[in-house]
């Protein structure tokens, strides 16, 4: 034999083994699972015995309870079917409910309560209904549960006197709750209706009145699973046509003079902003200016010194006159006078 083929027979051998090993392995999974299954605690859940619609009354034979896991059972489930059924009066299905779906308190009426708009209507939430016709409500394929996109077409005069038109998504993902009068969810059947109503809030009820009277309202169905809004723009007559040259000179002319406009304006800030500041910063100045000379101590007064004006004193000096050489000396002699030229004694 050769060493291939040898080989090749132990690795199918090892393979074998292993395939087997992890069958046992998935067995006894799956049999503790099951084990664990049989264990857990058991609950009673009332249910639909027969599909219900909208309106139908509740009675003991179109209910029947089924056993359900303790800690898996939904809000607002019945356990029993006299607890589904108590209170004065019967109770009436909100929506269309199946066979085997579980009786919550949000899909029936309370007790002798009617089926109306009023109980299906989710917390602050109102119904407004708008007119409609077969080809605006969709060729009357729109039902109870859907959701619709709300259209406002209007027709203006700009400026220049011409009349424009455009479409607008005025709301989006709308909940229809009714078709004219009917509220049946299960109802299949496509019809043509004059009236739609829907789910909406106060504001959005405000909207839907307004608009009204201010265009015409027309209805875009959604996908099923498409609750979730998307961001829209209005379309005019030139999206359908599409824009001559002379439309995007024109255009381009209007954008170019709102730019020389936005620029001038912000020129025209820049200098008020410019002038501004500089009075800014002079007020800031003489504040500081302000603030050093309240700061500084005042210097104590000093006595000026007496103005000094020269005196000019006249001296007045006495000189002794020199002595003559000589001296005349008188003699009495008798009566006689003799006078005497004699030099003087110093």
């Amino acid at each position: 034999m050769r060493a291939n083929t040898v080989i090749m027979v132990i690795l199918a051998g090892v393979f074998g083994v292993l395939a087997v090993v992890l069958a046992n392995i998935w067995l006894a999974g799956q049999r503790s699972a099951m084990a664990e299954a049989n264990g857990t605690q058991r609950d009673t859940v009332v249910v639909a015995a027969m599909p219900l619609k909208f309106g139908d009354a509740l009675s003991a034979d179109k209910l029947r309870e089924i056993a359900w896991p303790a800690g898996a059972v939904p809000a607002g489930a019945f356990k029993t079917t006299k607890e589904a059924l108590a209170g004065d009066g019967t109770r009436q299905a909100l929506q269309t409910i199946s066979a085997n779906e579980p009786i919550l308190a949000s899909k029936i009426t309370g007790p002798g309560q009617r089926a109306t708009l009023s109980a299906v209507l989710g917390e602050g939430m109102k119904a407004v209904s708008i007119r409609v016709n077969d080809v605006l409500g969709v060729a009357g394929f729109v039902f109870p549960g859907d959701r619709v996109d709300v259209l406002l077409t209007r027709t203006v005069r700009d400026s220049d006197g011409a009349d424009k038109s455009f479409v607008d998504v005025l709301l989006q993902s709308m909940k229809v709750l009714a078709v004219d009068q009917v509220a049946d969810e299960s109802k299949e059947s496509p019809t043509v209706v004059k009236s739609v109503t829907l789910e909406a809030s106060t504001k959005d009820a405000q909207k839907l009145t307004l608009a009204a009277g201010a265009g015409q309202l027309s209805l875009a169905l959604r996908q099923a699973a498409a609750s979730k809004g998307e961001t829209t723009e209005r379309v005019t007559l030139s999206d359908l046509t599409g824009e001559t040259p002379a439309d995007v000179a024109a255009r381009q002319a209007e954008l170019d003079k709102k730019a020389a406009a936005e620029a001038e304006a912000a020129a025209e800030r820049k200098r008020a902003d410019d002038k501004l500041a500089g009075l800014t910063q002079a007020v800031e100045q003489v504040g500081t200016r302000l603030d050093q000379l309240s700061k500084v101590k005042p210097a104590p007064a000093v006595a000026s010194a007496p103005e000094v004006h020269e005196v000019v004193k006249e001296v007045v000096k006495y000189v002794q006159p020199e002595p003559p050489a000589r001296a005349t000396v008188g003699v009495f002699r008798g009566v006689k006078l003799e006078t005497y030229d004699v030099p003087r004694q110093p």
